[in-house]
């Protein structure tokens, strides 16, 4: 078994738990926020009598339930009480080993470009875990600080640091790397949140209720303040996870533009859905959101050629031979790869010729190759991009 066979299968298998893990953490997240939204007050007086403060009524999978939400802590603890926290953690965890076999594994294909920046590959993977450890320490003081008092305040602060964030990732990792790095260290706040407050403060919750004590409020504020900035990281953080599909979006060069606009665009339509769950909700939220995508569409529009420089098919074949085919093949020659990058292979013509609006989307967007590891010339880019565009 070779080395990349064997980092290809810890690829898939992190991939997949990151998934799955991921999907239960959002859903239960999201299904949370939808039921503290949707309370009524208890029908019953004698569950008010017991410290009821609301409760919903739902059918699914042919069974009807009551959820119940207690205003301090239930008469008597249960015996078994469930903590939504392993699926949080296990998709950091996974999120984590992930990054390091994909991206410090391959660091001079995917976090460096000389074009971009004069990062080693080292230096690379430093300013990664620097931006996710950072990211975390900067965002906890805010909200730790005075500024905290003021969620207006504090919202406004770090939407302006998230963008500050977005564009200095962009000028020093490649699109792809830069996209994935933001929503890493979104990622990274989100579960630090559940470990080191929400967690924390619903022990101490559970700890007064046992003991028959009042609860102090501020771990609750502290917890719910948290949780408000998770759903609003949640759509942000899942776009930037998926990015790497988009080229002609990490691809263009105010890439950091769209990065900030798609991100707040996401966010805002969580905003709509959040005040959707209390009852009418404005639209402008949506309005603002569709106004950012649209403006981003357009701005990536792929242009016209700056000058005709024809292209043949036996030229884009030679130049993708050169540039494109070391990686790109059925029995890949470039260290790193055991298999084409997504199961593309350029070898026949055949191939190059089918696959002529992908090498357009990928070559005009400069994600491909990653980081010009193949030198692959303006001129060569120009034949490619004309050529898969005449067909």
């Amino acid at each position: 078994m070779t080395a990349a066979y064997a980092l290809d299968w810890l690829d898939l298998l992190a991939r997949g738990l990151h998934v799955v893990t991921g999907i239960a953490w959002i859903g239960a997240s999201f299904y949370f926020i939808w039921l503290d939204n949707h309370l009524e007050a208890p029908a019953d007086p004698a569950h008010a009598a017991r410290g009821v403060k609301g409760e919903l009524w739902a059918v699914h999978g042919g069974g009807f339930y009551n959820a119940q939400k207690y205003a301090a802590g239930p008469p008597a603890m249960p015996a078994n009480l469930h903590w939504f926290k392993w699926e949080a953690y296990t998709t950091l965890l996974s999120g984590l080993f992930l990054l390091a076999v994909v991206y410090y594994a391959h660091a001079d294909l995917y976090l460096v470009d000389p074009a971009i920046s004069s990062l080693s590959a080292p230096g690379a993977i430093a300013v990664s875990i620097a931006t996710l450890t950072g990211g975390w320490i900067v965002y906890d003081l805010l909200c730790r600080s005075p500024l905290a008092k003021s969620d207006r305040a504090l919202g406004a602060t770090l939407a302006i640091l998230c963008a500050l964030a977005a564009w200095g990732l962009c000028n020093v990792y490649p699109g792809r790397a830069a996209f994935l790095h933001f929503g890493a260290m979104l990622g990274t706040i989100m579960v630090l949140n559940v470990f080191f407050v929400i967690i924390p403060g619903q022990r101490k919750l559970v700890e007064a209720a046992g003991a028959g004590r009042p609860v102090d409020p501020v771990h609750g504020l502290r917890g719910k303040q948290r949780s408000v900035h998770n759903t609003y990281f949640t759509l942000p953080a899942v776009f930037t996870m998926t990015s790497n599909h988009y080229a002609w979006v990490f691809g263009v060069p105010w890439n950091w533009a769209a990065l900030i606009a798609i991100s707040a665009a996401a966010a805002l339509i969580r905003v709509f859905f959040v005040a959707r769950h209390k009852g009418r909700a404005s639209p402008w939220p949506l309005v603002a959101a569709a106004a950012l995508l649209a403006a981003v569409a357009i701005a990536a529009m792929p242009g016209r050629s700056r000058q005709a420089v024809g292209g043949t098919t036996a030229q884009a074949r030679a130049i993708v031979a050169a540039r494109c085919a070391s990686c790109h093949a059925a029995a890949p020659t470039h260290p790193g790869f055991a298999a084409a990058p997504k199961g593309i292979v350029l070898e026949t013509e055949a191939q190059v010729v089918a696959l002529a609006p992908r090498i357009r989307e990928q070559v005009a967007a400069r994600a491909m190759p990653p980081g010009n590891l193949t030198g692959l010339t303006d001129f060569e880019r120009e034949v490619l991009i004309q050529w898969a565009g005449a067909r």
